[in-house]
C-alpha cells in the first residue's frame, strides 16, 4: 500500500484498531529519527565536506573547497587556466588572461606573499579632476599628471601576489593574454581563489 492510499500515513480518518495506529505512530518516529540523524552527520549526496558547487561559468569551476591546507595554484599559459588543488586533487578550474606579448607573467615556482581583497594598481588607472576622468588607461611610468589631477589606480581585486608585481585577480577576460602582466580571472572566480588559499600557498606558472 503506498502512503496516498494509506489512510493512516496520509492523515485521512479510519476506523482501524489501536495496532494499526500504533504502526503508522512507529513508522512517523522512525522517519524523523532518521531525518535528525541526516542532519547530524551531514548527506553523503554532498560530494565532500567543505566544498561548494558552482554552476555560474559553464567552463570554469567545479568545486571549489572553503578549507584552505594543502592547497597549490598552477597557472598555465599556454591553456590560459588557472586550477586549484588540494594535494592532487583539482578542486577549481577557471579562464584566465595572463600577460600579452611584451608583458609577459614569468614562468615559475612562487608563493602567495599578500592577499587584499580590494587592492588597486599603483602603476595603471584614470588621472581624475573635480570628479571627471581627464585621462584614461595611463601608465604613470610614461605619462605625467596633468595639473591638478590625481590618480585613480585601476582595481584589481581579490588579489593574490605571488612575485615583485605579478599577481592573481579579478579582471577582463577575453579569451586570450592581454594583461600588463599579472593573473587576470573573473570576478566570481577571483573571489573563490582568493578565499580558497593563504599566505604561503605555492602557486605555479608554466607554459
Amino acid at each position: 500500500m503506498t502512503a496516498e492510499s494509506d489512510p493512516v500515513s496520509s492523515g485521512l480518518r479510519t476506523e482501524d484498531g489501536p495496532a494499526v495506529k500504533g504502526r503508522a505512530l512507529r513508522r512517523g518516529f522512525l522517519a524523523l529519527g532518521g531525518t535528525i540523524l541526516l542532519g547530524l552527520t551531514g548527506c553523503s549526496a554532498v560530494p565532500e565536506a567543505g566544498l561548494a558547487f558552482d554552476t555560474a561559468d559553464r567552463w570554469v569551476s567545479r568545486y571549489v573547497d572553503t578549507g584552505r591546507r594543502d592547497k597549490k595554484i598552477e597557472v598555465d599559459l599556454s591553456r590560459q587556466t588557472a586550477t586549484l588543488y588540494r594535494g592532487d586533487t583539482v578542486i577549481g578550474v577557471s579562464r584566465v588572461s595572463t600577460g600579452r606579448e611584451g608583458n609577459d607573467t614569468p614562468p615559475g615556482r612562487y608563493k602567495v606573499i599578500q592577499k587584499d581583497a580590494r587592492h588597486r594598481s599603483n602603476l595603471y588607472g584614470n588621472y581624475v579632476r573635480n570628479g571627471r576622468v581627464v585621462k584614461r588607461g595611463v601608465d604613470v611610468r610614461k605619462m605625467p599628471k596633468p595639473p591638478g589631477a590625481t590618480f585613480d589606480g585601476a582595481p584589481m581585486f581579490y588579489f593574490l601576489r605571488f612575485h615583485g608585481p605579478y599577481g592573481l585577480h579579478a579582471g577582463v577576460v577575453p579569451g586570450y593574454p592581454a594583461s600588463a602582466g599579472c593573473v587576470r580571472l573573473p570576478e566570481r572566480q577571483a573571489r573563490r581563489f582568493y578565499h580558497a588559499v593563504d599566505l604561503g600557498t605555492p602557486v605555479i606558472v608554466k607554459r
